[in-house]
Order: C-alpha cells, then sequence, then structure tokens
C-alpha cells in the first residue's frame, strides 16, 4: 500500500477566506500587484456608502486573466519571481472580500459574482476598446476607516499612491529621505549630522513595514527598506519577516556597523569637544563607546555637583544634583583638582556616603556609561564600598520620633562626625540618616532629615505625600522640645511660628501667659 500528499481542492477554496489576518490586506495585495507590474501612479477610490472600491494603475496591464483566478501560481516573470517570491495568492483576497469583482486592462475585460467563481464556474473574458490602464472594481467591500490605515500603510511604498483624489505622504519611501546602500536594502539613520540619533526603527519589504515599534516619532525614526533576495515576508499577509527574531539581530548589526562608520567620519572632522557633546548619547545607545577611550575629556552629562541636600526623591525631581557647566579633562583628574567618585542611588544605607561627597566637593560620576577601558575607570572612587562611620559630637539627648511612616531614633548634638575611610567630615548645619538613627546637629531645625530616612513610597508605589509633610513637622515640633532650656527663648520660637503680627487685632496688646501640664489648663489675660 502507497499514500501521497494530495490537496482537497474544495477544501483549499473554502478555507482560503480565513488565510488573510486582516481586511486591509485586500488594498496592499492590490497596491502590490500594480507596484510589480511597473506602475508609477495608483488611484484609489472608496466610497463607504455604496462599499465600493475601485483601483487604477498605470502599470503593463494583465496579460493572462487565468492567472488572477490560479491560486499558488504566480504570473510574473522569472526576474521578478527570483527578486520577490510572490505567492500568487494575493488576488485571491478579492474573492472572499468583494460580491463582485470587474477587471479591465489592455483590451480584455472580466466581470463576475465571487460567489459564482469560488463554485468555480467558468468566467467569460471579453473583449474591450484599448485602455491604457488597469482597473480593478468591487462590490460590498467592507473597509471603514480606510484613510489612516492607508496613510501608515503608504509611508514606504515607493509608488505614489492617490485616495479619493488626494495624494497620500510617503515620508519613509526611497526618495524622500537621504538612504544608503548596505548588506541589507538601503537604510537611512536618523542623527548622523546632529546626535539627535533614534532607538526606532521601521522596516520596509517591497514597500511595506514589516517591523515597528509600538511607540515612534514618525518624524525621527531609522528607516530600513530591506533587499527582497535577502528577506522573505511570512505567508499570506507580509506583514511579519520569516525568522524574525534572528533577522532583527542582522538588522540590528547593520545599524550599529553604519553607526560606527559615521561616528568615525564625525570624530575625525569636529573639535573633541563637541564630538563628545553631540555624539555621547549615540554612542551609548549603538556601542561605540569605546571612541571616546583616547579623548581627554569626559561627557558633561555624565559628571554632576551634589548642590543641594540629598534625599530619597521619590517621585520629585532630584534637584540637589546639578550637572557640571564645563568638560572636565584628563588633566583636572590627575593633578587632583577634580575628585570622582560613584555612588549608589541615593537612599537610607548610602546616607552618610551622600554627605561626605557633598562636603568635600566631589563630582559624582556614572563610570558604567564609558568604556570598561576607559582612561577614567583608575581615578574613580567608590566610597559606598566602604564602612561608614557616624557618631554624635557634643551628644545633648536621645528621643524616639513617633511619626505616621517612620520611628528613628533623633540623637540631638553639636555636630556629627562622619568618616569613611580617609575621608573625614564635621557636620553642624545638616542632620544625617544613618543605621536607624537621625544625627541632629545645632544648625539643623528644618525635620528635612526625614527624607533621609525613607522615600515615604508605600507597596502600591505611591508618594505618600501627607505623611511625609506629618513626620518632617513631628521632627520639626521634636527638635524643639528637646532643644527646650530657657523658657523666654522657647515661648519666642513659638510665637515666630503663630505670626501674630498678621491679626491687627492683637497688634499692640500686652497679655499674661500661663502654661499649664494640659492642653485645656493654659490661661491667657489681656492687660491693660
Amino acid at each position: 500500500m502507497q499514500i501521497q500528499v494530495r490537496i482537497n481542492e474544495e477544501g483549499a477554496l473554502r478555507n482560503q477566506r480565513y488565510a488573510f489576518t486582516d481586511k486591509f490586506t485586500l488594498i496592499s495585495e492590490l497596491m502590490q500587484n500594480a507596484r510589480r507590474a511597473g506602475a508609477r501612479r495608483i488611484e484609489i477610490s472608496y466610497d463607504e456608502t455604496s462599499k465600493i472600491l475601485r483601483v487604477v494603475d498605470d502599470g503593463c496591464g494583465i496579460s493572462d486573466f487565468q492567472k488572477l483566478l490560479t491560486f499558488n501560481e504566480s504570473g510574473w516573470d522569472k526576474d521578478t519571481c527570483d527578486e520577490e517570491r510572490p505567492f500568487g495568492i494575493g488576488f485571491s483576497k478579492c474573492l472572499y472580500s468583494a460580491s463582485r469583482c470587474i477587471v479591465a486592462s489592455r483590451n480584455r475585460k472580466i466581470d463576475f459574482l465571487t460567489e459564482e467563481a469560488l463554485s468555480r464556474r467558468p468566467i467569460d473574458v471579453v473583449d474591450i476598446e484599448h485602455h491604457p490602464h488597469t482597473v480593478i472594481e468591487l462590490h460590498d467591500v467592507q473597509l471603514p476607516g480606510l484613510k489612516n490605515h492607508l496613510e501608515t500603510m503608504c509611508s514606504g511604498f515607493p509608488v505614489a499612491v492617490w485616495l479619493n483624489g488626494i495624494e497620500l505622504p510617503r515620508i519613509h519611501a526611497i526618495g524622500h529621505l537621504p538612504f544608503v546602500s548596505a548588506n541589507i536594502g538601503h537604510v537611512y539613520l536618523t542623527g548622523t549630522r546632529d546626535g539627535k540619533h533614534a532607538s526606532d526603527t521601521l522596516v520596509f519589504l517591497q514597500g511595506f513595514c514589516v517591523m515597528r515599534s509600538s511607540y515612534f516619532d514618525a518624524a525621527q525614526v531609522n528607516v530600513v527598506h530591506l533587499d527582497s533576495k535577502e528577506f522573505v515576508a511570512r505567508l499570506p499577509d507580509r506583514d511579519k519577516l520569516i525568522d524574525e527574531d534572528d533577522q532583527r539581530k542582522r538588522i540590528d548589526a547593520c545599524l550599529k556597523s553604519l553607526w560606527r562608520q559615521a561616528l568615525l567620519e564625525a570624530k575625525a572632522g569636529m573639535e573633541a569637544e563637541a564630538f563628545v557633546d553631540t555624539f555621547f548619547e549615540a554612542m551609548r545607545r549603538w556601542g561605540h563607546l569605546d571612541l571616546l577611550n583616547a579623548i581627554p575629556l569626559l561627557p558633561k552629562c555624565l559628571c554632576e555637583r551634589i548642590v543641594g541636600y540629598p534625599i530619597q526623591e521619590g517621585y520629585e525631581d532630584c534637584d540637589y544634583l546639578e550637572t557640571v557647566q564645563r568638560f572636565l579633562t584628563r588633566s583636572d583628574i590627575e593633578e587632583g583638582s577634580v575628585v570622582l567618585v560613584e555612588l549608589d542611588n541615593m537612599s537610607d544605607e548610602s546616607a552618610a556616603c551622600w554627605m561626605v561627597a557633598r562636603t568635600k566637593g566631589y563630582i559624582v560620576i556614572s563610570s558604567t556609561s564609558l568604556h570598561h577601558d576607559h582612561w577614567v575607570q583608575r581615578y574613580v572612587r567608590t566610597i559606598d564600598e566602604q564602612a561608614a562611620r557616624v557618631e554624635a559630637v557634643g551628644e545633648h539627648c536621645r528621643a524616639t520620633l513617633e511619626g505616621r511612616w517612620i520611628w528613628p531614633q533623633v540623637i540631638l548634638c553639636d555636630a556629627v562626625s562622619v568618616t569613611i575611610g580617609d575621608d573625614r567630615v564635621d557636620l553642624t548645619e545638616d542632620g544625617v540618616y544613618h543605621d536607624g538613627s537621625l544625627f541632629i546637629p545645632s544648625g539643623e531645625c528644618s525635620g528635612e532629615p526625614v527624607r533621609q530616612a525613607s522615600s515615604f513610597i508605600d507597596e502600591h508605589d505611591q508618594f505618600l505625600e501627607d505623611q511625609c509633610d506629618a513626620d518632617r513637622d513631628a521632627l520639626v515640633d521634636l527638635i524643639r522640645r528637646l532643644r527646650s532650656v530657657d523658657p523666654k527663648a522657647t515661648l519666642d520660637s513659638l510665637l515666630q511660628e503663630l505670626k501674630l503680627e498678621k491679626y491687627p487685632l492683637l497688634q499692640g496688646k500686652t497679655f499674661q501667659l500661663r502654661v499649664g501640664q494640659n492642653c485645656g489648663e493654659h490661661a491667657v489675660e489681656l492687660i491693660g
């Protein structure tokens, strides 16, 4: 007994209607046929009321109408088949999308009901007067929102397309951008002149997009038109590449190589400062940071000064850091006029390190954003890898802050000594959080150190602004109470916060005040 592969023709015809995933593939297939026929202009008209679609092109026309209705057999010449690998099923989409098809080309015409055609009834090919264009008219076609879809579809198409009398823009087509030839086809890289590079890439095959990001700026995006001899799209929609993951790597490798070539040309023709300032982000994105290794200056965007009080930002801007305003040079670093440190993000564990770096005037750098062989790597200090020792100098007292969100120990003192390795600083104005305690020197009264103890972000990733403000106020109140050793000075401090001068009724008056142990026991008497 022997068996062999057979095709159920009735089943193939019946199931072919489910092959295409998108109703707009009907348009792309007709446009593709027109392009292969050498068309220079495609005119599409569609009326949503009558549901009649009409496609006219000025290509070479249809020589054999039977090829239109022969599934899986292309009617194109050998060169086209070798170049583009047509599947031979494009026109079949018309049979499943319309109730009636009318096709006129050269001096012949067919007019049939699609139901009858799918039942394999004969269709008459009639002679007509010679017509210079190929006209396809489809009835009962459902294409809501065609304009928006067609504008996207045509952005990289090589042939001019008109919809209802209006030419559609083709901003990503060959001829509309300065493409260069590459081993994968034609490539346009945005940013090679001004450094405004893009990570997103639109990839086209035979005029239609086969790879794109979910979100991208259409005016600033890399564009690739693939060589159809080298790449194949999947059947039948041609909206994805076969072996897409492997092909994506191949495309990315080509773009990376082209970027290196562009960067080398820019480096040779520009001053070092301008080259680094313009192209650093592009070098970082496309993996060419080694081009900076021999340049004796650092990208400004990687070097920051600590100009404010370091806190755990939460969702606020990191306003305690400021990018340096000038290029730091290799001689600055080697001569010691600038000290570079690498620090972890500000947290309750690294607060002491940040305070040391701030007091010493160190520059914070992200050395991991440079090549591992960059000259600066040997000069960057990592002070947060060493244990910090924090001590109270002239300690006054200790108490627990009973806040809403945090409950640290509060240590009041004259100054705070922070030692990390060979670095030691004495803080008299700003508090520091370390190992569960808030060290509060004599000059601190803002309550801001609570922001070093916590980011005030809960398990739902929400910033708890009310709790943050309440704990800051609670620390201010606790500091005042712990420092209160003189009655008059304490009352003066409290009155300043009340801003009594805003009340005209109280201005110039003299009062006698007796403070009780409980809120209801206070007594105020107006004198005179």
